[in-house]
């Protein structure tokens, strides 16, 4: 993610960025630091969640997985606007392009949540009416079982700093590392047991636990998005 330049060209510091964001938010630079280290933090992961979540889902044709690995790029695009719109606040532009940069991601992110829970409702009613069951996958398994103690630690993290720096958006962004938290236990439970017991259904069923909290992200999303 390229990081804005000042008028004269230069690039801002993560030093200037520190110090602009700890006159902002009235902040310790010390709990600033880490709010933008535990984001990038759940950038990386997010990459990693949602390449291994769409390619165990398509090698196993797990739809959880899949619809897994696909919250987690929007997810991904959510994180880096917020990210993003601290990099621009903080490097001296107007707060207004922020903004409307956020208004865009919030608009782009609700409507691929709903068009996801859509996707998932299809595919689970077409995988239960022709009787079709995924393969066990161990990288299923395993992603979703580092995102379930992963994402709640990130969550813990993002609420505590958002607060600390009166960053209301951080805190928002903690609530929905949250409920990325709830969709990995069910997805785990889902390829797990499937994997153990060999219940052809119980993916479909899995995934269709996913579709409230991704219908209601996207809704919460076009909410933020119309101001």
């Amino acid at each position: 993610m390229a990081r804005p330049r000042r008028a004269d060209g230069r690039r801002v510091t993560r030093a200037v960025i520190v110090g602009r964001l700890r006159t902002a938010f009235r902040a310790r630079p010390d709990d600033i630091a880490r709010g933008i280290t535990v984001e990038w933090l759940s950038i990386a992961w997010m990459i990693v969640e949602g390449a291994v979540g769409i390619g165990a889902g398509i090698r196993s044709r797990s739809i959880v997985l899949v619809a897994f690995g696909l919250d987690s790029v929007v997810e991904l695009v959510s994180a880096s606007a917020l990210l993003w719109r601290l990099y621009v606040e903080a490097g001296g532009e107007e707060r207004k392009r922020g903004e409307s940069g956020a208004r865009l991601s919030s608009w782009i992110v609700g409507a691929s949540l709903l068009l996801l829970a859509l996707y998932i409702v299809a595919a689970s009613a077409r995988a239960l009416i022709a009787g079709g069951g995924p393969r066990p996958s161990p990288w299923g398994v395993g992603v979703t079982g580092v995102a379930s103690v992963a994402m709640p630690l990130l969550a813990a993290a993002k609420k505590r700093v958002g607060k600390r720096i009166g960053s209301r958006a951080l805190e928002a962004d903690g609530s929905c590392s949250m409920v990325c938290a709830y969709m990995s236990w069910i997805a785990l439970i889902g390829v797990a047991t499937t994997a153990l017991l060999g219940l052809w259904w119980l993916d479909a069923v899995a995934a269709l636990g996913l579709v409230y909290f991704v219908a209601h992200e996207g809704i919460e999303a076009l909410e933020a998005a119309r101001g």
